[in-house]
């Protein structure tokens, strides 16, 4: 079964082993593997909790943007098809 975690539970973790706590102790108290943190050290470990929400949502926007880029550029393709096969 897999957990997800809220952006500030990720950031705390990360919080907690720089103020010195093991990361095995950290790993073991929310119930993750050590490459599960060092993979979230290395995506979010500089970054406050609303830096990462901010992160989260310029990637939705993004994903948004790259699926309207290329419905239009099928349309684009569509349209000039058409038009070479009247002329």
């Amino acid at each position: 079964m897999k957990k997800r975690f809220s952006e500030s539970q990720i950031v705390a973790a990360i919080k907690k082993q720089e103020s010195g706590i093991p990361v095995k102790d950290i790993c073991r108290e929310i119930g993750i593997s050590d490459a599960t943190f060092y993979n979230w050290k290395a995506k979010y470990g500089d970054m406050e909790a609303s830096d990462v929400k901010r992160m989260k949502e310029l990637e939705a926007e993004n994903a948004q943007l790259k699926s309207m880029y290329a419905e239009a550029s099928i349309n684009i393709r569509a349209l000039k098809n058409l038009i070479e096969k009247k002329l």
